[in-house]
């Protein structure tokens, strides 16, 4: 554990790179919701798989930065 949590806090443009992955989260949460809102209200058309693969996007990048943050207590 001990080489991703080195990966983990190595700072990058004042943040660690695990706080980075989670900004990167956030904003890839807040485009597959923005793909099903402007699909919804008719507003771009997405389709489902593009919605699909950015909710595996999301997950993945929730799941590496669960991974650096609970380096800490491992």
């Amino acid at each position: 554990m001990g080489i991703i949590q080195d990966m983990a806090y190595q700072i990058y443009w004042g943040l660690p790179l695990a706080g980075w992955l989670g900004v990167l989260t956030y904003i890839s949460l807040l485009c597959t919701a923005g793909v099903m809102v402007m699909t919804r209200r008719q507003i771009r058309r997405f389709s489902f798989i593009t919605h699909k693969r950015l909710a595996q996007l999301t997950v993945l990048l929730a799941t590496i930065h669960l991974v650096f943050a609970i380096s800490v207590y491992i």
